[in-house]
């Protein structure tokens, strides 16, 4: 009879200890440590499927590159986001809030991508993805679908089947049948990744890895998952918003700057083709604590609407929310206006948002964020016909963004007629009817209101 002994593993680091404690002592996070049960191995990890064989140290300048071709998916931003295409024998690992669309994005992946699709479920059953490929309504290629949570009965039907693609959703419902422990622990996921990757490489195939996410928003599992894989996608927005980001957190084929934006429909995911269109809402009518952003995301620019709404706290302490955006670096910002622009921001409750759902880092909405706190405090609304570009530091200067002309460009496209930009920008191109005016301190942002 086999030997079952209790451990702790971290599940940030993987760690394990005989014993619980509070702070692990490898990655010094607190109350991660949690309880498996371990017995021992039946089998030896990587008997499912066998090691490479018949391959021998390449000099470096022997290699030649360009011999694969990458998989096209008809999905142009999944496209884009991956570097040009799905590489072949490249683990892909994507995760995102409950009820996001994960699953959704992926089936359609699977329907609309080239060559044998391998769709493997362990969250529901074969008939629930025939309904849901049904609600999609797209043109079904080669696409096998198979119910199965067992790493082994997978890694077999594979094997026979020989799919371009294969799609595992989800990690946390896999296991493999000589742990012990149960499906979705650290062991669990750490061990079912690293044979479904060794299999990937072996064989060639493209994997597709959905993994859940704690409260915290990290993927849920060791730390180490991150580590060995090809690709980190977050498919992220508010489930009360339409729109959803498609973002790299880690990309070995790639830039890791690009993304994907969707927009949810009852008939699934569509591409957003024009973002600027659908989220920089150009009012007839203008409106205090309104102005717009132009930001960058990897090789796109779009225009943004970023909203303040600043009054008079009424309860004591004043009140500081953001939705889309870093709260402390809103913090910085109130700190800024107040100081340079002399404007009584302590005693009122500020709120920005940034409409549409999307969370931005780009430092460039700084100015326009600082211009719609302005607006909202005065009660003037800014010109629609007005775009901000730029980042505020701490003097109260106003600093050059990155990629001014591509954004400049964007807002020419968008009917914008005067851009405001840092004074310290360089070799600015202005083409088309755009006029460009330079701004270097915040305190010239005041005389910019209408009356």
């Amino acid at each position: 009879m086999a030997k079952v002994k209790s451990v702790y593993v971290c599940s940030n680091c993987g760690a394990q200890s005989p014993k619980w404690i509070g702070k692990c002592s490898s990655c010094n996070e607190w109350n991660t440590y949690t309880e498996e049960i371990h017995t021992q191995k039946k089998n030896k990890p990587g008997q499912l499927n066998s090691p490479f064989s018949g391959t021998k140290p390449t000099l470096l300048n022997d290699i030649q590159t360009g011999k694969f071709l990458r998989i096209s998916s008809e999905d142009e931003e999944l496209n884009r986001v991956l570097g040009g295409g799905i590489v072949p024998g490249s683990v892909i690992l994507i995760s995102g809030q409950p009820g996001i669309g994960k699953s959704t994005l992926m089936l359609q992946i699977a329907l609309s991508t080239q060559g044998k699709i391998l769709y493997i479920t362990g969250e529901e059953s074969d008939e629930q993805i025939k309904m849901r490929a049904d609600r999609i309504q797209q043109p079904v290629g080669e696409c096998y679908i198979y119910a199965d949570t067992e790493i082994s009965a997978i890694i077999q039907q594979a094997r026979a089947l020989q799919p371009n693609v294969i799609v595992v959703d989800s990690i946390q419902t896999m296991y493999l049948d000589y742990l012990e422990s149960s499906a979705g622990t650290v062991s669990q996921i750490r061990e079912s990744t690293a044979e479904l990757q060794r299999f990937a490489k072996e064989q060639n195939i493209a994997l597709f890895i959905i993994g859940h996410i704690t409260k915290d928003g990290d993927i849920a599992g060791p730390k180490l998952l991150e580590h060995m894989v090809d690709v980190v996608l977050y498919f992220e927005g508010d489930r009360n918003y339409a729109y959803r980001i498609l973002r790299a957190r880690k990309n070995r084929f790639g830039s890791a700057d690009e993304i994907g934006i969707y927009e949810m429909f009852e008939d699934g995911l569509k591409q957003v083709k024009n973002a600027s269109q659908v989220l920089a809402n150009r009012h007839e009518e203008a409106y205090s604590g309104n102005a717009l952003g132009i930001i960058g995301e990897g090789s796109r620019n779009y225009l943004i609407e970023v909203q303040a709404l600043v009054s008079r706290a009424v309860y004591g302490t004043p009140q500081r929310s953001a939705t889309g955006y870093d709260p402390r670096r809103m913090n910085m910002l109130l700190a800024v206006l107040e100081k340079k622009c002399q404007l009584p921001l302590g005693y009122n409750d500020v709120f920005l948002n940034i409409a549409g759902g999307l969370r931005v880092d780009d430092p460039s909405i700084d100015l326009p964020l600082a211009m719609a706190v302005i607006s909202s405090l005065e009660n003037r609304p800014v010109s629609p016909d007005f775009a901000f570009v730029g980042e505020i530091g701490l003097s109260g200067e106003i600093r050059p963004g990155r990629k001014l002309n591509q954004k400049i460009l964007e807002a020419q496209k968008f009917g914008i007629n005067t851009v405001f930009v840092s004074a310290y920008a360089k070799s600015i191109q202005s083409s088309g009817n755009t006029k460009i005016i330079y701004l270097s301190r915040v305190d010239q942002l005041p005389d910019l209101l209408n009356s």
